[in-house]
């Protein structure tokens, strides 16, 4: 340093500061990301104009530039919830989120960049509990776990969508009921299950029962006809027809008419 110029260590040290003071001015902006501008001396956060979008930018080094997510993100989350009855429930869910990027100035100067936890995540929270307090444990269980989903979803959305937060879908994953709880109401819907075999077994055997019913007196009501009319003339006239037949046959026989005790025609073999 002593064999510098004296005028070398000032101009040596104001490139420093300037390049301490500038680097601040350079802003590279990621995919999927944007910027919200601070201006120091002009108001702070910047709401009348889009944030920036990506890229390089400059700005003043006395400015500030807060960089965003714009893409959609995901959450999880585990909630410990109580049923309509008031039993614990464990409630494992995801949210499909991102901040609207057109009003990210105001996401910013309103809320913050920790947005996640000041704002969604106690509504969902709020939300679920509110829902799952509505249905008992075997509802939870077995049939509504869809209906409670949208509905989570629906009153999360109705809160956040004034919260410049845009909500795309909530996800149930995963409903744990109480070991005991769990245990009873799968006995119960495995008795359920056997009663409705049970009683399919009963209408089958009924159907079938009643079908015999219907052939048989389907059968008798034919055989009685049939009896009613059958005449002594009309069986003679068979008789009499049957026996043409035969005697047409190749084979040897003897026909001997009007021997039997109806009037009938007796055909005899050559036996």
């Amino acid at each position: 340093m002593d064999r510098l110029p004296k005028i070398a260590v000032p101009v040596i040290f104001g490139f420093i500061v300037l390049f301490l003071l500038f680097s601040n001015a350079f802003v590279n902006i990621g995919a999927g990301e944007a910027g919200v501008l601070w201006k120091r001396f002009a108001g702070g956060v910047v709401t009348d104009k889009p944030p920036l979008g990506e890229g390089f930018h400059i700005v003043a080094p006395w400015n500030k530039v807060y960089i965003y997510e714009v893409r959609r993100q995901e959450i999880f989350e585990k909630m410990k919830v109580l049923s309509s009855n008031g039993l614990d429930i464990q409630l494992d869910a995801s949210a499909w989120y991102m901040p609207k990027a057109e009003e990210l100035g105001k996401l910013h100067q309103k809320i913050g960049d920790n947005y996640l936890d000041r704002i969604l995540l106690p509504t969902i929270r709020s939300a679920a509990r509110s829902v799952v307090g509505r249905y008992t444990p075997e509802q939870l269980y077995s049939s509504k776990r869809d209906a409670i989903q949208q509905e989570i979803f629906e009153e999360t959305k109705k809160i956040v969508d004034n919260q410049y937060i845009i909500l795309d879908e909530i996800l149930v994953r995963d409903v744990t009921l109480p070991p005991t709880i769990k245990e009873a109401i799968e006995r119960k819907l495995k008795q359920e299950q056997e009663s409705l075999e049970y009683e399919f077994r009963l209408e089958k055997a009924e159907k079938e029962a009643q079908r015999q019913r219907i052939e048989a007196q389907g059968k008798a009501d034919a055989n009685r006809i049939l009896s009613a009319s059958l005449t002594d003339k009309i069986l003679q006239d068979k008789g009499i027809e049957a026996t043409l037949q035969l005697s047409q046959s190749p084979n040897a026989k003897v026909v001997v008419v009007g021997s039997s005790g109806d009037g009938l025609p007796l055909i005899l073999g050559n036996n």
